[in-house]
């Protein structure tokens, strides 16, 4: 009787089932829009089959691929495409026409059962931390051709897709291939192209949800694009992507680095502009590239070129909220105090100057002291300051040129306007002006600094230098010295080693330690972390800086002036008769400073100091080839820390990825002996990181800077080296034998940590 019931309800649960597929087949059949009905259909599929996952490809026999037409469970991938072989699973059953029931994905004996040359990309589930294990893939016929692959993934209960999955899956491929068929004879007959083909054949909406995106558009007189984007949660690329192809043009985001172009903008007024939804953005080899809303609007195409005559254009297409961004930037934003609005200031810029005489022997001409040009040399420094840039620089072209404007950010220039060239020297002068330079004088280098608080409500520094350049014009390079505080020694990235020998070095009662590298490569922040781990009430520190750019309570800094003699030397014998436990000098650019600086060290006091040198170990000969006394020297020396900036990768965008062997082979190969104390084997599970791109690091892939670290040991070894004057090989042979890793291997370590990748790692650094 049991068993009679058992057998009942089977045949429930089989009729039940069959009715449930014989259901999808009918709607799919029925349906006009296939992509709309299968949406709907998703959860009825998955519970037919009792899948987490299901993806319908369709062959695109132009490119010999299939590529997801229909998919769920993988939200963060756009399209997936396969070639047609035999390298993946369903490229396998496109090309054999053979249906595929396996347990385990990872087996690679069950798929070498399969095909020999069948294999599993375990990429995807790493990008996704998801875990594939059974796979059902069915060929989608119609008549003798195959046009699509049907591939369910993971059954809930963990056991392989039985038989009568196999066979509902073969019904409903039969139902899927006479449907798609039909839908593609449909959508042959359809008009004309809409703006978000794109989206709708790739899923990302339905027909429905298009039209109530544009019911919502012009109830609340919004773009389709932000409902998109704010509402149904679609990536800004995609909605951009689909604009693109439609306009068959690029498209292009709002990027708060790209150059302001001072000479495009210059005759036109942004209520135009915003009013009209366009914006120039770069002239290139007498062509100009305009961002535009609707390149199509035959109208607005004929505006742009009577505003801006050019030998040719290049249109692009962005949205009408990136477009009005691009204007706020270009334009710049309201400043405070009784400036007023800026908003026409490059267009204020744009008057006749004459025809081609200099800017000094014209009377029309604007001056330093125009309120435009105040207000314009103000706001290249207040965005230079809120993009965090080390430096500004101003480079005038002779002839009809203007001046070109550039940001270094995380040490890379980036171009961030230009000046029309009738007002290039009235921008150099009021910097001058500024700095408390003459700006009679054009024929040779000035150095001054401009105290900015006194021309606008922000409390920075900046070093001026100015540099005459060919054609009677003037460079000018300003630094940022914007005050902070110090980096405590912890958040400095050192590796164990580097980090328990700095501290040993910087809590000896006497010697000297050196930090080395080029200019701006970190060297003062690292010796402030250095001095604020030491700074206690018992300890008397003084430094000498040129210039104070991080200020620490408990320390006694002093500015060097060297146009009245008091450079370092002078303010270090000063130091020595003002009971110091500590001296920190800014710089040791001459012999007389490093004798006094070896002669402090050695009568008891701890000197710290800085030094342009390549690495640890040519600082040494470096230091003997200026007439330092090598014995001396050798009993002074603590330590020496070589150091470099990398830039590194955007936290927000990073891309992770499984490097090929031969990638790990040149990281290995570059890294040198010791590569295994690392801890970083070959395997499955290695991951590595590359630069992606996103709104937060400007489409970049970087953001921010990492120091790489060589710190060179002043042991007894070494130090006998040194007194015997040997040559820097074996200088840097003792150092790695004394635990030093040199800057290439810190900077591989820390591509393996995720920090940085190695192209960044080359930039800065040889060996």
């Amino acid at each position: 009787m049991a068993n009679k019931n058992m057998s009942q309800n089977g045949q429930k649960d089989k009729l039940f089932y069959y009715k449930a597929l014989n259901d999808i087949g009918n709607q799919i059949h029925s349906a006009k829009n296939i992509n709309e009905i299968l949406i709907n259909l998703k959860d009825q599929i998955l519970s037919l089959f009792d899948a987490e996952r299901i993806t319908i490809y369709v062959v695109d026999s132009k490119t010999k691929e299939i590529y997801s037409r229909f998919k769920v469970g993988r939200p963060e991938l756009n399209e997936i495409r396969v070639p047609i072989n035999n390298h993946s699973i369903a490229g396998y059953t496109a090309n054999s026409a053979q249906l595929t029931n396996i347990a385990d994905a990872y087996d690679k004996q069950e798929l070498a059962m399969i095909n020999k040359d069948l294999s599993f990309d375990q990429s995807w589930d790493q990008k996704t931390d998801f875990v594939t294990k059974q796979i059902l893939t069915v060929p989608i016929f119609f008549k003798k051709y195959v046009i699509g692959v049907l591939q369910l993934i993971n059954k809930k209960t963990g056991e392989r897709f039985t038989l009568d999955d196999q066979n509902s899956a073969a019904e409903m491929t039969k139902v899927l291939g006479i449907a798609f068929f039909n839908h593609k004879k449909l959508s042959q007959k359809k008009t004309a192209p809409t703006k978000f083909d794109y989206l709708l054949n790739n899923n990302f909406i339905t027909l429905k949800e298009l039209e109530q995106a544009i019911i919502k558009s012009r109830e609340r007189k919004e773009s389709i694009e932000s409902i998109f984007i704010n509402e149904m949660k679609i990536k800004k690329t995609d909605v951009g992507r689909s604009l693109g192809k439609f306009y068959n043009c690029e498209y292009v985001p709002y990027d708060s680095s790209f150059p302001i172009p001072g000479d495009l903008l210059a005759k036109l007024k942004q209520v135009y502009l915003r009013n009209n939804h366009w914006v120039p953005l770069e002239r290139r080899d007498g062509k100009v590239r305009i961002l535009i809303d609707d390149p199509g609007r035959l109208d607005k195409i004929d505006s742009v070129k009577s505003l801006i005559p050019a030998e040719e254009y290049e249109f692009a297409v962005g949205l009408k909220e990136d477009i009005l961004q691009f204007l706020d930037y270009f334009f710049g934003t309201p400043v405070m105090s009784d400036d007023g609005s800026i908003d026409d200031l490059l267009g204020n810029l744009g008057t006749e100057g004459g025809d081609e005489h200099d800017q000094e022997d014209d009377p029309n001409m604007a001056s330093e002291d125009d309120s435009t040009i105040v207000k314009l040399v103000n706001k290249i420094i207040v965005d230079g300051y809120k993009k965090n840039c080390s430096d500004i620089h101003i480079e005038p072209y002779p002839g009809k040129e203007g001046a070109d404007i550039r940001f270094r950010i995380d040490g890379t220039c980036t171009k961030y306007q230009t000046v029309p060239y009738h007002f290039r020297k009235a921008v150099v002068s009021r910097i001058k002006i500024m700095s408390e330079l003459d700006i009679s004088e054009r024929r040779k280098p000035q150095d001054g600094k401009i105290k900015f608080k006194r021309f606008y409500p922000i409390d920075i520094e900046l070093r001026v230098a100015t540099i005459p350049t060919v054609g009677a014009e003037e460079d000018v390079v300003m630094r940022i010295l914007a005050a902070g505080e110090p980096i405590p020694l912890e958040a400095m990235g050192f590796n164990e080693r580097n980090s328990e020998l700095l501290n040993k070095c910087i809590n000896q009662p006497y010697g000297i330690f050196l930090v080395v590298g080029p200019t701006g490569s970190g060297k003062t922040t690292t010796l402030h972390a250095a001095l604020h781990a030491i700074n206690k009430p018992g300890t008397k520190i003084w430094t000498a800086e040129d210039p104070v750019e991080i200020t620490q309570r408990g320390l006694r800094q002093v500015q060097v002036l060297p146009k009245i003699g008091f450079d370092f030397s002078a303010a270090m014998r000063s130091f020595l008769r003002a009971d110091p436990d500590v001296i920190m000098v800014g710089e040791m650019r001459d012999h007389e400073t490093v004798a006094t600086g070896i002669e402090a060290s050695l009568t008891g006091h701890l000197v710290f100091s800085t030094l342009h040198t390549n690495s640890a170990p040519e600082t040494i000969t470096r230091l003997l080839d200026m007439g330092m006394d090598p014995f001396n020297f050798a009993d002074a020396l603590l330590g020496v820390l070589a150091q470099r900036l990398v830039r590194t990768l955007c936290k927000d965008c990073k891309e992770a990825y499984q490097p090929s062997k031969e990638e790990y082979d040149n990281l290995v190969r570059a890294y040198g002996e010791g590569f295994e104390t690392l801890g970083f084997p070959f395997n499955d599970d290695l991951t590595l990181y590359r630069p992606n791109g996103c709104e937060k690091c400007s489409s970049t892939g970087y953001r921010g800077r990492a120091g790489l670290i060589e710190l060179l040991d002043g042991t007894d070894a070494m130090k006998s080296l040194i007194q015997g004057k040997e040559k820097m090989e074996d200088l840097r042979e003792q150092a790695i034998k004394d635990g030093m890793t040199t800057l290439m291997q810190d900077g591989i370590r820390k591509v393996f940590l995720g920090a940085t990748d190695i192209l960044q790692v080359r930039k800065v650094c040889i060996r």
